[in-house]
């Protein structure tokens, strides 16, 4: 790529001293710097889908077969016990930018409380006759818990009856389909509607073209409720009603639904081992691309500028390393997730800001069993970029067939250097391949890093069972697409490409691959602390400038108001309107 690709923009660095202390120690070596920060590329964000779950490792599925349409008595009730009994409401109290009054979180609490005990009381009256809830209704109905939080400011869902009423979200569009579908599709929907559901007032109220987005989710929940059952036929009848109604290039549910359409339909062409130019046919084509649009990071680019996440995640990031490596002369960054390197141009910046200690050598070595040329192009701009600075640099990569092969004595090691690990959506791709996250993890406990920054995607796409997954990732993703839609426009080609590319081909793996071939997977950040807790790892602060500058960020766009910031722990999870999209933590061997 052409260096003009580093064209800069300023951005500010500043260290934060922690006021909250009684020691008031100054967080950051580079205090009162002005930097210009260049920010022209994107790093590489790839879609992340399920993990395989593996109870050693504190995993967690679902024990429900794939092939298991209806469920037993059994499971119907260990499902129907857990309705609205998530703790979604409580999560991330400590550190939360825009959460509504703790007052309105109780009152959902206590109102989701009764509405689980009068339908406790439904489902047992109920018990000797049939219960029709399907399988996708039943997950949809269990998904309401954790799902009610922050989608308005106020964190209250109204009808507006002013005469401009705001447009619904993606994501409130998703809710209220999924409430009729459910309504549609029980015996007991009645009853259910007789608790108060909470989107019950909006019915009446909606405009022409949000009745027809709920519509177009109706058929797409009923497309997937067939694909679970293995009703296949009828599953591609529904499917091609959502072809008719949807694209590509419509409104972000129309968007949402296509491409959930297209993994839908591929799901049918494997079960049924036939192709249709719908789905395995266009795969190959899209495939083929794939590496030379990389190349060109254009889209990746667009979407870096214009959609907080990316840079929220860099400058905290960058800002937590550089207060891990504030006394070390020598640095040396080993990148799991290399692609543009965007980032690193920040960290060269910091580093030399720096006036307490001088730099004698940063070290960057690139992980990858993909891409060579990408990251070869990568290395050849930051030693440009380096030697712009008058930057003590060298850059190698370790290119590998396979993880397995990943060894100590492969790194050119420096007993005088501080390791710092970087993996950004590196852990979701490791997840179907145990042998090889446990090699990994072995390998890096040898090189004893200063920290290890971990960025990756807050949703479970994890469950063995198709319905679930359907579920987790329709949410996930409308949330997404709503972001997409408010921060990038509907004509942008960027927009598309990277909506295509990336999303699209993170649904399609989510819904349509199964077993190994569900190569992406993603679990939550909960998971991965009691994983990394087995390999003697401790989460380290991510200390009040990292929070600073991600707070910097979001009012650096016009969607502040949309962008959430919450904390798990010490780990911050970046979310929208409320539902989490990324976490990053920081971690060190005890």
């Amino acid at each position: 790529m052409a260096s003009s690709a580093f064209d800069s923009a300023e951005h500010s660095l500043h260290g934060v001293k922690d006021k909250l202390g009684s020691s008031n120690r100054s967080y950051g070596s580079i205090e009162g710097e002005r930097m210009q920060i260049v920010f022209a590329e994107a790093e590489d964000w790839r879609e992340s889908q399920d993990i395989s779950s593996f109870s050693d490792y504190g995993f967690h599925h679902s024990d429900i077969s794939e092939k298991q349409a209806p469920f037993s008595e059994y499971h119907q009730r260990e499902q129907l016990q857990q309705l609205f009994s998530d703790n979604g409401l409580l999560d991330n109290l400590h550190y939360d930018i825009s959460s509504p009054p703790f007052q309105v979180c109780l009152d959902e609490i206590t109102k989701f409380s009764r509405i689980s005990t009068e339908l406790q009381e439904i489902i047992e009256a109920r018990k000797d006759k049939p219960f029709h809830f399907s399988l996708t209704s039943l997950e949809l109905l269990r998904n309401y818990g954790s799902r009610f939080k922050r989608l308005r400011r106020d964190g209250e869902l109204k009808p507006n009856t002013e005469s401009k009423k705001a447009e619904l979200s993606t994501s409130e569009t998703m809710r209220i389909a999924s409430a009729k579908f459910i309504q549609s599709s029980s015996e007991a929907a009645e009853d259910v509607a007789q608790l108060g559901h909470p989107y019950s007032n909006f019915f009446s109220c909606l405009s022409e073209d949000e009745m027809r987005n709920v519509q177009l989710v109706k058929v797409l929940l009923a497309a997937a409720e067939k694909v679970g059952g293995q009703q296949f036929d009828a599953a591609s009848d529904l499917l091609d009603q959502c072809d008719e109604l949807c694209c590509s290039t419509g409104n972000p549910v129309e968007r949402v639904v296509y491409y959930f359409s297209e993994a839908l339909r591929e799901k049918v062409d494997r079960e049924t081992g036939r192709v249709s130019m719908k789905g395995l046919g266009r795969r190959k084509a899209i495939l083929e691309v794939n590496e030379d649009i990389l190349r060109q990071c254009l889209p990746i680019i667009a979407y870096h500028e214009q959609v907080p996440f990316c840079q929220i995640q860099q400058f905290s990031a960058i800002q937590t390393i550089v207060e891990n490596v504030a006394e070390a002369k020598k640095v040396h960054v080993v990148d799991f997730s290399m692609l543009s390197g965007i980032q690193w141009t920040v960290l060269m910046q910091a580093l030399m800001a720096r006036h307490e200690c001088s730099l004698e050598l940063l070290k960057i070595t690139a992980i990858s069993t993909c891409l060579p040329q990408v990251i070869e192009d990568t290395s050849k701009r930051l030693e440009n970029f380096a030697r712009m600075l008058n930057m003590p640099f060298c850059f190698k990569i370790i290119m590998l067939q396979d993880m397995l092969e990943l060894k100590e004595d492969l790194f050119d090691l420096d007993e005088e250097e501080s390791i710092v690990i970087y993996a950004q959506f590196l852990l979701n791709t490791m997840i179907p391949r145990p042998e090889r996250l446990e090699s990994i993890m072995k390998v890096i406990k040898k090189l004893n890093p200063c920290v290890m920054v971990v960025y990756e995607v807050e949703s479970n796409h994890n469950s063995p069972a198709f319905v679930n997954r359907f579920t987790e990732a329709l949410f996930y993703h409308s949330a997404y697409f709503d972001c997409l839609e408010e921060c990038m426009g509907r004509d942008d080609e960027n927009r598309t490409a990277v909506e295509s590319l990336l999303f699209g081909q993170g649904i399609r793996i989510v819904l349509a691959a199964e077993g190994e071939e569900r190569i992406i997977r993603s679990v939550k950040f909960d998971v991965w602390r009691a994983f990394f807790s087995r390999f003697g790892m401790v989460e380290v602060d991510l200390g009040m400038a990292s929070l600073y500058q991600a707070d910097l960020m979001v009012k650096k766009f016009r969607c502040e108001s949309s962008c959430t910031l919450d904390m798990n722990g010490k780990c911050l999870i970046i979310g929208w309107k409320g539902t989490p999209i990324h976490s990053l933590s920081a971690w060190r061997f005890k």
